[in-house]
């Protein structure tokens, strides 16, 4: 069955093209479908293309249907071109002609753009939860640990003194900024495109406002061609929020690589959470951290891929929107998948305490024993050439403190304020 059947037959080969994997995808999205459907019917109820007795049947078919798809009985069959196709032909075989008027003032392009967006706001949200979970271990990982020194580096070469604490809540406070961008995608996702039918309005008194209110939204997407060139604009936002969230979990995982192998020996974890080789006996691998370093670099790819697909496409629908799909859920699976790992493992994280008793690190106090003849009175520039001076004869003494004591510094993390900026953004 396909909703724009007018008796003609397409080639098979044409139908599996252009249909692609759509079936499994939009059983993802079929919930949100129907609820749009049950807001869109009230409205046409409320306009007087169907009458109550009419709406209130419709109302019984379409929770039935959502029922199916809540308790995973719910299936689009190789005859149906999607989730639309499928969910109208139940209808319209329990209902018969009321089953017909379900697609009254609507087009498939708005029935997926608002069950897009409908659900794009529902995994945002969950994304936002669980990007809290973590930055909440995090800064708990930072209290704990803020008095355990570690080297900091540039170039991957020894630099100043740095602490778990300043580690920890260093990808915490960054979690803050990816949030603004999921954020920004959710502005974007929440206003309602429903009623744009095709692109182009419909010749029917629909009432925009009332589906937009019915299903969640804060505003509408009021002019109908841009309802329409949202597809893919939204997918790209929220493409945009995940590659922002996946960049810090993949500078955290191989932070963690790197802590975790006998050239730093910085951290550890327990044996549960490694893995093993099959020639090597020693081993205690990081997949898990290496595998989230990976998924999370793909996951980056996938705004430039959107553009991509969607670059010089002109105003109004295009199949290639379809694309989007493909490359969008199972990115959002794969997030929160790194997401829900890291939260189960970081929490289990052992912390080497005597990482500075080994001598190579002592020359990462240079710039503390420099700032000291600063505070005595030396200019700059000459007390940071006295201790270069005393490096380059191999008679630098470290003096193994470092007084930090400014906002953000290893002495004042500033943990609370770090945690007020997010329950500000949450």
């Amino acid at each position: 069955m396909k909703l724009w059947d007018k008796g003609m037959k397409t080639n098979e080969k044409i139908d599996r093209f252009t249909v692609g994997n759509d079936r499994e995808l939009d059983l993802v999205l079929a919930g949100y479908d129907v609820k749009a459907s049950i807001a869109h019917a009230n409205m046409l109820c409320s306009i007087g293309l169907l009458t109550k007795e009419e709406n209130v049947a419709l109302m019984v078919a379409l929770e039935e249907i959502l029922d199916s798809i809540y308790k995973g009985t719910f299936t689009i069959e190789d005859s149906f071109e999607d989730m639309h196709s499928k969910i109208e032909f139940l209808l319209i075989q329990k209902l018969g002609d009321t089953g017909k008027k379900i697609h009254t003032a609507r087009s498939r392009n708005d029935q997926v753009l608002v069950a897009m967006q409908l659900f794009i706001k529902e995994e945002l949200g969950s994304i936002k939860t669980q990007v809290n979970e973590l930055f909440e271990i995090l800064l708990q990982l930072a209290e704990t640990n803020k008095q355990v020194l570690l080297p900091g580096y540039t170039h991957l070469q020894v630099a100043m003194p740095s602490s778990f604490g300043l580690w920890f809540s260093a990808y915490a406070e960054s979690l803050i900024d990816d949030l603004i961008f999921i954020e920004a995608a959710l502005r974007i996702a929440d206003q309602n495109p429903l009623g744009s039918a095709a692109g182009y309005g419909s010749s029917f008194p629909i009432d925009r406002e009332m589906t937009g209110t019915e299903l969640g939204f804060s505003t509408l997407k009021y002019n109908v061609v841009a309802a329409q060139m949202g597809r893919g604009k939204v997918e790209k936002a929220t493409a945009v929020g995940m590659a922002s969230i996946a960049s810090t979990l993949s500078k955290l995982s191989m932070d963690i690589c790197l802590y975790m192998s006998q050239n730093f020996n910085f951290i550890s974890f327990p044996d549960d959470l490694t893995t093993g080789s099959s020639i090597m006996p020693h081993k205690k691998n990081p997949d898990v951290f290496e595998l989230v370093r990976g998924k999370c670099n793909i996951i980056q790819a996938l705004p430039n891929e959107l553009t991509l697909l969607l670059t010089n496409l002109p105003s109004g629908y295009h199949r290639d929107l379809q694309l989007t799909k493909n490359s969008l859920l199972p990115a959002l699976q794969e997030l929160k998948a790194c997401l829900d790992i890291l939260t189960f493992s970081l929490p289990k994280v052992v912390v080497r305490k005597d990482i500075l008793e080994d001598p190579k690190y002592s020359l990462m106090f240079t710039v503390d024993a420099l700032n000291e003849l600063v505070l005595q009175g030396i200019p700059f520039r000459d007390a940071y050439k006295q201790i270069a001076l005393l490096v380059e004869e191999g008679k630098f003494t470290s003096p193994k403190d470092a007084k930090h004591t400014h906002q953000g510094s290893m002495g004042n993390l500033c943990l609370e304020e770090i945690r007020d900026k997010m329950k500000r953004l949450c």
